[in-house]
């Protein structure tokens, strides 16, 4: 007899578990209907990591979906807006910098501009308005534009912690989602390998149809209860370390950058990430290249006097994915499948796409879980590669001669996909042919911005021919020099229009 999926489980809270809860019951509609019911265990005595704090554009979509107001979110979250982000000394280390922008350049899909940019270097400054916005410190839309739109795609900076009380709140009060606050002790497996129940410490057990593992880093359902391996990826990169600062702002005036500050660090980089109340700055690193002592150094070097007097939030992790992600009746979603580093906002954004999943793909009942699983293993196995390609290509064209930088650079150390299509992209750039479409996490234009803002220039020569619409192609970029002019002259500061806006939603 088939068995009907009626029950989920959800083992931990933050951002991961919450979200994934907002997710499937908005999609599945549990508060009107009867038929689905979600359980979320949270165990009081783990705190939230809280360290990424930057969303990608997906957020925008899923906040409406599971029926979250901008403004709400806003005013919950001390969220800013987030256009992108500006990669500071990652070629040559002498100040150096390159935007990656969250809106594609014009033309995109009709005519590659980058063969017609006298330097390749500032191809996202010359086909594409959001790099001077950034640079100005502008909102990414005027007080005239509505909730979730904008001329200029964006995505959010968010207090990881708030967030995840949000979603908590939203999801018991208005998605009926239910919520056990208890330690799990164990998980029960049958005689067909699949998660029966859990005890909690206290409480009696809780039995479900389908088990959703976001524990985080210790991975309790998938990693130590199916015991489903852990693939290292540290030979690509190296990261395993984060250290992190809460940094108030010298006058609650102080204008704040609407985009991600990564800068580049002898072995490692920094983020710098500014909420309307504070900034959260942190360092990544390898513990193979540099003392955690060292690290926290170059930490408050870049903060400055600020830093005095503030404490440090210390994390490891090892840098990789589990082998599947979908076990017979078990799926891991957030740090539990895998976690590889802040870079590029990859963690949420793949807590968005698999509790999507999902959501879309709710087996019905068992007979159909282990297709379900095949499918959304071969998708995410897929995804992960693209992550670790995207991420390494950041690091792998430097010209920074530390013996960090300097082993990125290693063949040995580059996937052979990423050597693949650099192979390709010597001679024309990256295009959306050469992407996997709906499966792929970044488009064409993500790679083409960080490529060039690395200083990676095709040879176009071989193939001249194909490049000859000079005419298009300058008609183009001084539509962009208009267009950036246009907005630069419109568009509020980021703090002003925050403020300006929150206070007109209150009336």
């Amino acid at each position: 007899m088939a068995k009907a999926i009626k029950k989920i489980i959800i083992v931990g809270g933050g951002t991961a578990g919450w979200l994934t809860a907002a997710i499937i019951a908005s999609h599945h509609k549990s508060h009107t209907s009867h038929d689905l019911k979600i359980i979320l265990v949270e165990s009081s005595d783990i705190p939230t990591v809280g360290v990424g704090e930057g969303t990608w554009p997906t957020m925008k979509n899923t906040l409406q979906q599971i029926g979250l107001s901008e403004s709400e979110v806003f005013k919950a979250c001390n969220a800013t807006f987030k256009q992108g982000g500006k990669f500071v000394n990652w070629v040559h280390g002498n100040g150096d910098f390159y935007y990656h922008p969250f809106t594609v350049p014009l033309g995109y899909g009709r005519l590659d501009l980058a063969p017609y940019i006298d330097n390749i270097k500032d191809y996202a400054q010359q086909t594409n308005f959001q790099h001077a916005i950034c640079e100005s410190g502008l909102a990414p839309r005027s007080m005239a534009e509505g909730e979730y739109q904008g001329t200029c795609n964006y995505a959010y900076h968010l207090d990881a912690g708030a967030f995840a009380d949000l979603l908590k709140q939203h999801c018991k009060s208005k998605l009926a989602v239910e919520h056990v606050i208890g330690t799990v002790e164990q998980a029960h497996v049958d005689n067909q390998g699949n998660i029966s129940h859990i005890s909690i410490t206290n409480q009696n057990s809780i039995d479900g149809d389908l088990f959703v593992d976001c524990s985080g880093f210790a991975s309790l359902l998938l990693g130590k209860t199916l015991n489903v391996p852990f693939v290292k990826l540290d030979h690509v990169l190296f990261n395993d370390r984060a250290i992190a600062m809460q940094v108030p702002y010298s006058n609650p005036h102080s204008p704040i950058a609407s985009h991600t500050i990564a800068t580049a660090q002898d072995s490692g980089w920094i983020w710098d990430i500014g909420l309307t109340h504070r900034r959260g700055v942190g360092h990544v690193y390898s513990s193979r290249f540099m003392t955690d002592e060292q690290a926290e150094a170059n930490l408050r070097r870049y903060i400055g006097p600020q830093a005095e007097g503030l404490s440090v939030k210390k994390i490891s992790y090892q840098s990789g994915h589990r082998e599947r992600y979908w076990q017979n009746n078990c799926v891991a979603v957030g740090m539990a499948a895998g976690f590889v580093e802040p870079l590029e906002a990859t963690a949420i954004m793949l807590v968005e796409i698999s509790a999507r999943y999902i959501a879309d793909n709710l087996p019905v009942n068992d007979t159909i879980m282990a297709l379900t699983a095949k499918r959304f293993n071969q998708q995410m196995t897929y995804r992960w590669g693209r992550i670790v390609d995207f991420l390494k290509l950041h690091y792998m064209l430097t010209k920074r001669p530390e013996p960090y930088w300097q082993a990125h650079c290693n063949p040995d150390s580059i996937p052979q996909s990423l050597q693949d299509d650099l192979s390709i992209w010597a001679y024309r750039g990256p295009t959306s042919k050469d992407f996997n479409g709906p499966n792929e996490l970044f488009p064409a234009a993500s790679y083409q911005y960080v490529l060039y803002g690395m200083e990676f220039s095709p040879d176009y020569s071989q193939h001249a021919h194909l490049y000859q619409q000079h005419a298009q192609a300058s008609q183009i970029l001084n539509r962009n020099v208009q267009l950036t002019q246009q907005m630069l002259n419109t568009l509020p500061p980021h703090r002003d229009f925050i403020e300006q806006w929150l206070t007109h939603s209150q009336q």
